[in-house]
């Protein structure tokens, strides 16, 4: 019964670690972290550029994005 409930979650994880695997293989490694979408707000864990740095949520100032959002609303 364990082993049905574990068994998706098991599949998934297999799957990623192939699907990762072959990708390190053809392209070599990847950077990941952080990055911010400025239209939804939102950040989300993704592939950045060796040459870019990621999200850094110490620098974020959540009061400029509100400010924004109202301005936009105003006008």
């Amino acid at each position: 019964m364990i082993a049905l409930v574990l068994l998706p979650f098991a599949s998934v994880f297999i799957y990623a670690a192939i699907h990762e695997y072959r990708r390190y293989r053809s392209e070599g490694s990847a950077k990941y972290g952080l990055v911010y979408d400025e239209i939804s707000g939102t950040t989300h864990v993704s592939g950045i550029a060796d040459d870019e740095d990621g999200y850094d949520p110490s620098k974020f100032d959540s009061g400029d994005s509100n400010e924004r959002k109202t301005k936009e609303e105003t006008d």
